[in-house]
């Protein structure tokens, strides 16, 4: 299962600048005011005097089984986990108590301009790379243009392509421009990981060409360096006692353990038993079968192993089978809408999750923008343009995937479905679905795990009811992901995270630029001009008013064209740790994000 993140690199943000006049602040809410005053003394969350010491083993949450590079931005290879989080400072620096709010980190202070059409960031003077120099405004250009360049993930050029340029004003500060305003904006730029100049100096001292920076020790600002290395087995982060922002508001309390462990194991059984045997203090489940049934033991029973649910209000983000439309099997929507109703997950529910999840419905769950009913006069302006190319479900209520109470429910699934592939073109003979040319219906699912086939063998066997044969592909991770990156399958299961502040990235995910281009997120490969519009409209808002609409449009669309087909997502995160090595905050922030919010706020046990 893949994991694509579309968190618009935010919980971050900022403020703008151009040559009209505007105040600088200490922070930018997208929507409305910061929480938090100028002056505050520390996040809500954290335990401002929480000791520094100690070490937080972790077991690395990439699928990943080593890695072979310290460059996490580039495309080719794997980086180790957690590396770009504990080792690249930003501008400005997200909240997990709020969403689309950031406060100064790199940034002093920052501006937006009235007309919105600029960002100006003026940097601190204490920031410090961990080579000792300064954090200089064109560090912060030389990140950004790297970023954009040739050996990146397309993913940023998508994300970034209305950021005009940026600018060098003077030392440390620096301004980004905008093509048009976008309030989203800020927030993007003010995520972004800033380097120094000098990481990939070649011997000559001149900068190697960004792919060729493999090795070479990241060097960045945040609170951790690499330490000790095994390949293949483990990789330590040390934290940096001198770290230029330990006292600033938005870092006290955080960074507290003295050295992050990150194990390697190479499947899921063997890590599970080394949680078990006291390997490592602390792993996320996402295994409903585990979490209830194989997360036991001595170390439970003593009290030294804890077994905790966490509640959060993050979006559910919208994990899907990924139907992908380049294939002339799946590129008729009846096709795709057929093979939705064939999936049952009631029973998966009952058999499989033991009551663990809930079923996604549509891509934008449990956040403002999540869409019910039918369209409203806003919503209609935006989707009548193209209802010639639409299906007009989009124009009424809010697709719901089917609900299977008993076998009736399937059955009556079941008969829809053959109904819409006899539309299109197919009919059951001699047991097998077959088109005019007599070629059998025949699709591949795609995974890097033999353990997806338990989830998929209910759904093979309701096809089967049809006629279709699903096959199930196992291929090592490798192959999986430079199959991904080429568009390469007919099926396969993505994680798409949630977002509270939909933007750029949704060009990314599902615009038509992004569908012929290798390594984007358009897997399903959407080219619809609805979909562009709708995502246009929703980047180009300057208001929630504005937003909210074109949000529900996109999600209407996508929904009702079936490209993909939604999943399940768990309401709480899923947790054992060890406490008897680690203590905790009081306070569960809102937003929290699993594992990284052990990393930043949790700390050492005294011994």
């Amino acid at each position: 299962m893949r994991y694509r993140l579309i968190c618009s690199l935010s919980l971050l943000c900022l403020a703008l600048y151009s040559g009209s006049p505007a105040r600088a602040a200490h922070a930018y809410a997208m929507w409305g005011e910061p929480a938090l005053p100028a002056g505050f003394d520390h996040l809500p969350y954290v335990n401002p005097g929480a000791p520094k010491g100690g070490e937080l083993r972790l077991v690395s949450n990439l699928r990943a089984s080593t890695f072979d590079k310290y460059n996490p931005f580039t495309i080719r290879g794997n980086a180790p986990a957690y590396l770009s989080a504990l080792m690249f400072d930003t501008l400005l620096s997200g909240s997990l108590a709020e969403t689309a709010t950031g406060y100064g980190l790199l940034a002093e202070d920052v501006a937006v301009a009235p007309d919105g059409l600029s960002a100006t960031f003026r940097l601190r003077p204490e920031a410090r790379f961990h080579n000792g120099k300064p954090v200089l405004a064109m560090d912060v250009k030389h990140s950004f243009d790297t970023l954009v360049g040739p050996y990146t993930s397309p993913a940023y050029k998508t994300m970034l392509i209305e950021v005009a340029g940026v600018d060098v004003l003077d030392e440390r500060t620096v301004r980004y421009r905008f093509h048009k305003p976008n309030r989203e904006l800020p927030l993007t730029v003010g995520g972004l990981p800033v380097f120094s100049r000098d990481w990939g100096l070649g011997e000559d001292g001149k900068p190697k060409p960004f792919d060729q920076v493999v090795m070479d020790i990241p060097i960045g600002s945040g609170p951790y360096r690499i330490g000790p290395v095994n390949f293949g087995k483990d990789i330590t982060y040390v934290r940096d006692p001198q770290y230029w922002a330990r006292d600033l508001p938005v870092r006290r309390g955080t960074a507290n353990f003295d050295r992050v462990l990150i194990k390697i194991y190479k499947d899921n059984t063997a890590r599970l038993e080394a949680l078990k045997a006291g390997e490592f203090d602390l792993m996320r489940f996402f295994s409903a079968g585990d979490w209830a049934r194989r997360v036991n033991g001595k170390k439970f029973d003593t009290g030294e192993l804890v077994k905790a649910e966490f509640p959060n209000k993050l979006p559910t983000g919208f994990q899907s089978y990924v139907l992908n439309t380049r294939r002339p099997l799946l590129a008729d929507r009846r096709v795709r809408e057929a093979l939705g109703l064939a999936f049952d997950f009631e029973w998966m529910s009952r058999q499989l999750f033991y009551g663990a999840y809930q079923r996604v419905h549509g891509i934008f769950g449990n956040t403002m923008c999540e869409t019910h009913g039918s369209p409203t006069p806003a919503e209609l302006a935006l989707l009548d343009p193209w209802r010639k190319e639409l299906p007009p479900e989009v124009f009424g209520p809010m697709y719901e995937p089917p609900v299977t109470q008993d076998a009736m429910a399937l059955r009556e699934h079941l008969r829809r479905a053959l109904a819409l592939l006899k539309e299109a073109g197919w009919e059951v003979r001699d047991g097998v679905l077959r088109n005019a040319r007599g070629e059998p219906f025949v699709l591949e699912y795609m995974d890097s795990s033999e353990g997806g086939v338990r989830t998929l063998s209910s759904w093979q066997r309701n096809l089967a009811k049809l006629g279709i044969t699903l096959r199930f592909r196992s291929v090592d991770f490798a192959l999986y992901q430079q199959r991904l990156q080429k568009f390469d399958f007919d099926i396969t299961t993505i994680a798409y995270q949630g977002t509270n502040n939909p933007g750029q990235e949704f060009a990314d995910l599902f615009g038509s630029k992004a569908a012929d281009q290798e390594d984007s997120g358009n897997f399903p490969g959407v080219k619809n001009p609805a979909v562009d519009a709708a995502i246009r409209a929703m980047v180009s808002a300057r208001t929630l008013d504005q937003m909210l609409p074109a949000c529900h449009a996109l999600d209407r669309i996508i929904a009702h064209e079936h490209y993909l087909i939604p999943q399940w997502s768990a309401p709480t995160h899923r947790m054992v740790y060890n406490a008897w090595r680690l203590a905790r905050p009081r306070v569960v922030p809102p937003y929290s994000p699993g594992e990284m919010w052990v990393v930043d706020t949790w700390w050492a046990q005294k011994p």
